[in-house]
């Protein structure tokens, strides 16, 4: 074979080397592809070995996992006038492989743009304690939103969360004052009913030793034991308990007296 022919057939071989790569492509199985013969869409090409003809189809292969995407710290105004910042973070994945390549340039930023602006809008029509209270109704209604306006782009939102909402200085020192006045009002409250359950059972107790006098003594003797198990202790009797102790002398006398009349001794002296 002679120099010309070998040079033709060296050349034919690596164009169709180069042909046969470019018409072969692989689909994952995570992707989609979206075949385009001469600007037209053809159909979708499914995971696996695929075959197009080079230079007349076009396959750009399309991911359908869940993308995370963070959707940056955005400076808003809440209804009651109070500058917030607040970031968040949005979920989504593609479901229609079509829409997502012929509807529109670039979906992910397309997705990130709407994301921010739709934050402010739904973060600015609540009140500061309703976004600190009520993220997770937030969170439902910007995934809401998000999700009917990318519907058209072959996307859906699967989860939106507001991931961090920062607040001013002067804001943190009066939500902190706050929270103290909110403790100081229920600690007051528990020691008011605390003073009421035990006024209420004094009570109880005084009607007790009102139909029982000397159980109010034997009340004061128990305390007086108690006082005496420190030995430095000045023990003061009252005169109610002083009274109580001599008309008791009177009584145990009278009882001596009497036992020594029936049985004819002489009476002993009481203590």
């Amino acid at each position: 074979m002679d120099p010309t022919s070998l040079t033709i057939v060296i050349i034919l071989a690596v164009l169709m080397f180069i042909a046969a790569k470019m018409s072969v492509r692989i689909v994952r199985q995570y992707e989609q592809g979206v075949l385009f013969r001469l600007g037209r869409v053809i159909g979708v090409r499914m995971p696996g070995l695929r075959f197009i003809i080079p230079f007349v189809d076009h396959l750009p292969l399309v991911s359908l996992r869940i993308v995370t995407m963070p959707i940056q710290s955005q400076g808003i105004i809440t209804q009651d006038n109070v500058s917030v910042d607040i970031s968040a973070v949005a979920y989504y994945r593609v479901v229609d492989a079509v829409k997502s390549v012929v509807a529109i340039e670039n979906v992910a930023a397309a997705i990130d743009q709407i994301a921010q602006t739709t934050l402010r809008k739904v973060v600015g029509r609540h009140s500061l304690d309703q976004t600190l209270s009520e993220t997770e109704r937030i969170n439902t209604d910007i995934r809401e939103i998000l999700d009917a306006l990318t519907l058209e782009w072959g996307v859906e939102v699967t989860l939106v969360e507001l991931k961090d909402i920062q607040l001013p200085d002067s804001m943190k020192r009066a939500m902190a004052r706050q929270a103290e006045a909110e403790r100081e009002k229920r600690a007051k409250i528990i020691a008011a009913e605390g003073e009421a359950i035990s006024a209420a059972a004094l009570g109880d107790a005084s009607d007790t030793m009102m139909a029982h006098p000397l159980a109010l003594q034997l009340r004061n003797l128990q305390s007086l034991v108690e006082i005496g198990v420190d030995r430095n202790t000045t023990v003061v009797f009252p005169a109610p308990l002083m009274s109580t102790i001599g008309e008791l002398s009177a009584f145990l006398a009278r009882e001596n007296q009497a036992a020594s009349a029936s049985t004819g001794k002489s009476p002993v002296k009481a203590a």
